[in-house]
C-alpha cells in the first residue's frame, strides 16, 4: 500500500512537471534602470540588486528550484507581484511624484523589516541586512524623498 501511495505522489509530481511556469527572461538595464539615474556607487548598488532586484526588476537569478511545480508556481508569481508594486528596471518611467512615493515606501518596508521579505531571507542567507545594510539603503531612498 505504502508503494502505491509513493508510486502516485511521484506520478502527481511528475504531471505537475506539465504545468511548469515559463521563466520571465532576464533582460539587462537599460537607461531606465534606478542605477542609471543616480551617481555611481557600486557597493551601495551591489547591496540593492542583490536584494531587491531578483522580486523587482527584470534582472531576474532564478535558484535552481524555480524550475520545479508547484515551487515555480508560487515564485513567478511572487516575482510578478513584487514587480507590480515596484520595478527598478522601470525606474526611468515612473514619474517624480511616483518615484518619491516608492522611496517612502521602501523605507517602511525595510525600516520595519518587511523588506526582503522574511521567506526571501530564509532562503537567500545573504538577503538578511545588518544594520550597516539598512543604513546604507534607508539613506539612499531618503535622498530621493526629499529630492536630493
Amino acid at each position: 500500500m505504502k508503494y502505491k501511495i509513493g508510486l502516485i505522489v511521484v506520478l502527481i509530481f511528475a504531471v505537475l512537471q506539465l504545468f511548469n511556469n515559463e521563466q520571465l527572461p532576464y533582460k539587462a538595464p537599460d537607461e531606465n534602470d534606478l542605477f542609471s539615474h543616480f551617481e555611481e556607487n557600486n557597493q551601495l548598488q551591489t547591496l540593492i540588486v542583490k536584494n531587491c532586484y531578483d522580486c523587482h526588476s527584470n534582472q531576474v537569478n532564478y535558484p535552481w528550484y524555480s524550475s520545479v511545480a508547484p515551487l515555480s508556481w508560487w515564485i513567478q508569481d511572487h516575482i510578478e507581484h513584487g514587480r507590480e508594486e515596484m520595478n527598478f528596471s522601470m525606474w526611468g518611467n515612473y514619474p517624480k511624484d511616483k518615484q518619491q512615493h516608492y522611496a517612502e515606501e521602501a523605507i517602511e518596508l525595510v525600516k520595519e523589516g518587511e523588506m526582503p521579505l522574511p521567506s526571501y531571507a530564509f532562503i537567500h542567507r545573504h538577503a538578511n541586512l545588518s544594520d550597516e545594510d539598512k543604513t546604507a539603503i534607508l539613506g539612499f531612498f531618503r535622498s530621493m524623498e526629499t529630492g536630493n
